[in-house]
């Protein structure tokens, strides 16, 4: 048995891993979905005030009190998020699982290190928040959901602040770095983009490394075959 910490991508709540803790549970595992501070139902902060520090933090927190095994697992930008977490509590870790996901560069932002397609623009609202809208959410996240589940994701959707993903990784080789760390790649993915998912790799190796095919969103459009992968991970590094 091993717990599974789950972090949200940017501007997605806990509420988009709801059919895969099930899953997981019924496997036998334990599922804890993560609302980061200021998004969702965890109101403990103003959004306004939520930085890269404070989401990590709260991570960590919560994987310092999960039973053990823990794999942290986060999609997308929150693979920027576990990644600061892990060199918080590397030691309750038994592994990092990245889904799609940014991996970190010491020193680097996320809007350095990911590879961002140039034509993923979000908008800017008046705070200096990014939104993004039906279209653009439709065509990158959710290209393999059904309208149904496309819209009820979108209703969730919240602004994304900007200053966690423009702060710079703090990730060491001496914390982070000694945390296992496995891939979940999605092979059609237009937010990042198998290409980039593979760049990351290289740079930040990892093993094991499970293919889905799937959009960015795997944990609408295939949720099962998500389970499945992270299932497959637990066995190789929970062990």
């Amino acid at each position: 048995m091993a717990t599974f910490v789950l972090v949200p991508g940017a501007a997605h709540p806990a509420w988009c891993w709801h059919r895969v803790v099930p899953l997981l549970e019924a496997a036998g595992h334990k599922a804890v979905p993560v609302d980061l501070p200021g998004t969702g139902e965890n109101l403990s902060i103003d959004l306004e005030d939520a930085t890269l520090a404070i989401w990590a933090g709260h991570v960590a927190d919560v994987v310092r009190a999960a039973e053990k095994p823990v794999l942290l697992v986060g999609h997308s930008r929150g693979g920027h998020v576990i990644s600061e977490a892990g060199e918080l509590a590397a030691e309750h870790l038994a592994g990092l699982v990245y889904l799609s996901a940014v991996m970190p560069v010491g020193g680097k932002s996320i809007m350095e290190s990911s590879g961002t397609d140039p034509g993923m623009r979000p908008d800017i609202d008046a705070r200096g928040f990014m939104t993004f809208p039906a279209e653009m959410a439709d065509y990158r996240f959710y290209n393999r959901c059904s309208p149904e589940d496309a819209v009820a994701m979108r209703s969730r959707l919240f602004a994304e602040p900007l200053g966690p993903s423009m702060t710079p990784s703090g990730v060491t080789p001496e914390r982070w770095g000694r945390v296992p760390r496995a891939y979940i790649e999605c092979t059609d993915d237009n937010a990042v983009t198998l290409e980039n998912q593979r760049r990351m790799q290289a740079i930040s190796p990892c093993y094991p490394v499970v293919t889905l095919d799937s959009d960015h969103s795997p944990f609408l459009c295939a949720p099962d075959a998500l389970a499945g992968a992270l299932i497959e991970v637990a066995d190789r590094l929970a062990s």
